[in-house]
């Protein structure tokens, strides 16, 4: 990412969503700024963390995202200006102080939660709406729908924050944050002031009523501050025969969809930029001027069910509505929404006529593509290591014979459960949990389970959340082999360091800790493994798995192939002797890229051998340890033995 301090007041620059929200708080004279990598949300942090020496601010990867908030809190509790920022799954870690933090408050300096949603789950295991938490804590919430208006509301919110002294929450949506726009920068700050806690002052969370009320109380202040803010508008017609009420990136969506149908006269946006609490009036005032309401949102419907809610309140003086949304079916109950989905919505309340196309043609299209195009489907890079340790896995549980389990984490390898993993992988829930349900299935000896337990995490997974479970399992002896998949970076979301690569954010060098060392802490017995050496892999997990026990760790210790590719490279250059190759004879029909399935390895139908896409092939050497035939062959490379 760039140095956004360098930025020129008042020249247009194309900026990211993420960075439009991470220039428009270092205007708003953020100090202190956290997080834990997570898409959609990481280049926020990353452009302050570039950012950090030119602006003279603080930014911090945090171990996990509850750490984050409570360090920004911290800083804001001392009168700074303080900033956490995290997906929606984040959300969830951080949740428990987050609805202690908005008893307390949180101080005199402005405090900024900043989840970013991924609906569709394009890189996310799930598409929650973490909205909930506005809704749970009684906090304010805010929803750009542009990057120019993100930089203007994450200025507002730190306003509102001390304003109100309590956490504000700004929501952006995986389309915001990674789409790109001309943004007007303005000045930065030329002064913050000195932190100073001042003793008379505690931020507890009691005495519990008292503070609830007052909890209430700053709600109802900040919606009246929102209110007038200017977030929330109106266009259309001044009594439309359809009044669509959107937040996010769906007011866009919705006002395109107007354009495709050419109904600009007939339907209006009531865009809500300040969404919680309700701004009731606003509100009310359009729905007492159109019969029908169509909600456009993403994911769940939030306004939609709040605002029906606020119109049984009021539905003697208001008269009856229909209201269209995903409670109808009008609009997808999950996904995305998209101006083709507004657009049938709308056509068909206001009995229009629409078609995204014609029929023939979608189905002579889906005909082609079924006939010309490959199917693709998500898969480890080549040279992955975490493809080398699910073979092991896999060729060692099936050695040992009692139908072995494998309890699986968050990460690059959650991909174990598809065919890339060669669907190794068991069960995956959210951050950590591999652990804990290994730890539940480690206990069950007692009761006639037999079946070995092989628990998989990553290395920033480990320390984010699987250290307490694996206390856990240590206390009370759980029965099972930890295999921690340590490529060295958080590599699902961009390579950031962690605790186990010894650089903070900013690139300056921290205090390392090594999965090992934590290991010895524990008294935990452990070994460090190649998994690019597939028989010493499999050799030292089959000895883990017949000792039994308590936990027995594994640290398959490799570089992330993409990283090593970029500090020189792998050793080997990789061909086939096509000679010696099987072909589609070749064990379950083309071994090694019919099975094995790495992207380095194609088929030459005409030649009725294995290729080796020297492109896309990084030379690791592991398919020549897997091919029967001996056909596969890895020369060192000459610049790699100089």
């Amino acid at each position: 990412m760039a140095d956004l301090s360098k930025l020129m007041p008042g020249e247009t620059v194309l900026l990211q969503g993420n960075e439009a929200l991470a220039r428009g708080a270092l205007e708003a004279g953020v100090a202190f700024c956290a997080a834990y990598p997570g898409n959609p949300s990481s280049e926020i942090l990353e452009s302050l963390a570039d950012s950090a020496a030119g602006a003279g601010i603080y930014a911090e990867w945090s171990v996990n995202e509850k750490v984050a908030l409570e360090s920004a809190a911290a800083a804001a509790y001392t009168g700074l200006r303080a900033m956490a920022s995290m997906k929606q799954n984040g959300v969830n870690v951080a949740q428990d102080f987050i609805c202690n933090l908005t008893i307390s408050g949180s101080g005199p300096g402005g405090l900024v939660l900043i989840t970013c949603d991924d609906p569709s789950g394009i890189s996310s295991t799930n598409e929650q709406d973490a909205r909930f938490i506005a809704r749970l804590a009684d906090l304010p919430l805010l929803e750009p729908a542009t990057p120019a208006e993100a930089m203007a509301m994450i200025k507002f919110a730190f306003e509102l924050s001390e304003e109100i002294q309590n956490l504000v929450v700004l929501r952006s949506l995986s389309r915001l944050s990674h789409t790109r726009a001309g943004i007007v920068p303005g000045p930065l700050p030329q002064t913050r002031p000195k932190p100073y806690w001042d003793p008379k002052v505690n931020h507890a969370t009691m005495p519990v009523v008292p503070l609830h009320a007052k909890m209430h109380e700053k709600l109802a202040r900040a919606g009246r501050l929102m209110a007038a803010a200017g977030f929330n508008s109106y266009e259309g017609p001044q009594k439309p025969e359809l009044l669509i009420i959107a937040s996010g990136s769906s007011v866009l969506y919705a006002a395109e969809a107007l354009q495709l149908l050419k109904a600009e006269d007939k339907a209006g946006i009531l865009k809500l930029g300040a969404t919680w609490p309700l701004p009731e009036e606003l509100i009310l005032d359009h729905l007492a001027k159109c019969g029908r309401v169509l909600f456009a949102e993403e994911v769940d419907p939030f306004l939609e069910n709040e605002i029906k809610a606020l119109y049984a309140q009021n539905a003697g003086r208001l008269g009856a509505k229909a209201f269209f949304g995903k409670a109808t079916g009008h609009l997808a109950a999950i996904g995305e929404n998209t101006p083709g989905r507004l657009a049938a919505a709308m056509a068909r309340i206001l009995g229009l006529e629409w078609r995204t196309v014609d029929e023939a043609y979608a189905k002579r299209s889906a005909e082609l593509l079924a006939k010309l195009v490959p199917p693709r489907e998500f898969g480890f890079c080549p040279g992955c290591p975490h493809r080398a340790s699910y073979w092991a896995i896999k060729q060692t549980l099936a050695v040992d014979g009692r139908q072995g389990l494998v309890s699986g984490d968050i990460g690059c390898y959650t991909l174990g459960v598809l065919p890339t993993g060669f669907r190794r992988v068991n069960s995956v829930h959210c951050m950590g949990s591999g652990l804990g349900i290994s730890n539940g299935l480690g206990q069950l000896g007692r009761f006639g389970f037999d079946q070995p337990v092989v628990s998989v995490v990553g290395d920033s997974t480990f320390y984010h959340s699987a250290l307490p479970a694996l206390v856990n399992a240590r206390w009370n002896q759980s029965d099972y082999v930890l295999c921690v998949l340590d490529n060295s970076a958080t590599a699902m979301t961009g390579f950031q360091p962690h605790p186990g690569t010894g650089r903070t954010a900013t690139g300056q060098p921290g205090k390392q800790v090594a999965v090992e060392s934590v290991c010895q802490a524990l008294g935990l017995p452990y070994a460090i493994v190649d998994p690019y050496d597939l028989a010493a892999t499999q050799e030292a997990l089959y000895d883990a798995l017949q000792q039994g026990g308590g936990v027995r760790v594994l640290i398959f210790r490799r570089l992330c192939a993409l990283v090593q590719g970029r500090q020189g490279g792998h050793p080997y250059r990789m061909r086939v002797d096509a000679e010696a190759c099987r072909g589609e004879n070749c064990g379950c029909n083309r071994f090694c890229s019919r099975v094995f399935r790495c992207p380095g390895l194609t088929f030459d139908q005409a030649g009725g051998a294995a290729v080796i896409d020297e492109v896309t092939c990084v030379g690791c050497g592991v398919c020549a340890q897997i091919c029967p035939a001996g056909a596969i062959l890895a020369e060192p490379r000459k610049e790699a033995a100089a």
